[in-house]
């Protein structure tokens, strides 16, 4: 039986709280079977949330929300028009903690391009670490035709990443970042090298690793087995 559910098609945190609330009470009342409910979230929908707001979804049944960090680096967010500050992130995404709520963050391997690549990691790392959360997500870069970044690429404007400075992008990251219990994922099907590490308990493992694959004794994903 299947015991999570996820509240899809955007960012449901978003809902103004008594028809979120009616929502969850629904999916109680339809579904008791139901452990736990997940959300996306940014920090425009949890500053619209108090405090009190969010421990009240806590107790209707939300355990976890998803949040797209993608860098720590100021510069970057702003390029990408991301609409948040790396201290507004952190500030948001402590209070969801605070209120008892998982937080799983994905971070963009890549995103800064090569000029910036060493400050994002490392600006991501501290993000990462003030707000300590139970998952990091970590996806690398794909250019999709049709997107500004892509036509930048084209242009010359914006270098992408080799893979193996990719590799030490994310080496820099996990270097960077400090979680007191958190699982650190590199291994959706966009990234060069499958991690799965428990931090801080297997970080100096996983460095090794990655220093293993920069040195060229661990093999790589192919390009046509990586897709989004």
């Amino acid at each position: 039986m299947q015991r999570r559910l996820f509240l899809c098609d955007g960012d449901a945190l978003i809902i103004p709280q008594q028809r979120l609330l009616k929502i969850l009470r629904e999916i109680k009342r339809q579904l008791p079977w139901v452990t736990r409910i997940g959300v996306y979230a940014n920090a425009k929908s949890l500053q619209m949330k108090s405090s009190a707001e969010l421990k009240e979804l806590k107790e209707n049944g939300i355990g976890i929300a998803y949040m797209g960090l993608e860098s720590g680096d100021d510069i970057t967010l702003k390029q990408i028009k991301k609409g948040a500050s790396a201290q507004t992130m952190i500030r948001m995404g402590q209070k969801a903690r605070q209120a008892g709520l998982k937080l799983s963050i994905t971070v963009l391997l890549g995103i800064a391009g090569r000029t910036r690549s060493d400050h994002h990691a490392k600006a991501t790392g501290h993000v990462l670490s003030e707000i300590d959360p139970e998952y990091v997500g970590a996806l690398t870069l794909m250019l999709i035709p049709g997107t500004p970044l892509y036509d930048d690429y084209r242009s010359g404007s914006f270098p992408l990443l080799t893979p193996d400075e990719m590799l030490a992008e994310l080496r820099t990251m996990i270097a960077h970042t400090h979680l007191t219990r958190g699982l650190f994922h590199a291994n959706h099907a966009s990234n060069y090298l499958p991690i799965k590490a428990r931090l801080p308990k297997e970080k100096e493992a996983t460095l090794r690793l990655i220093d293993q694959a920069l040195a060229g004794n661990v093999s790589l994903k192919p390009e046509w087995l990586r897709a989004l």
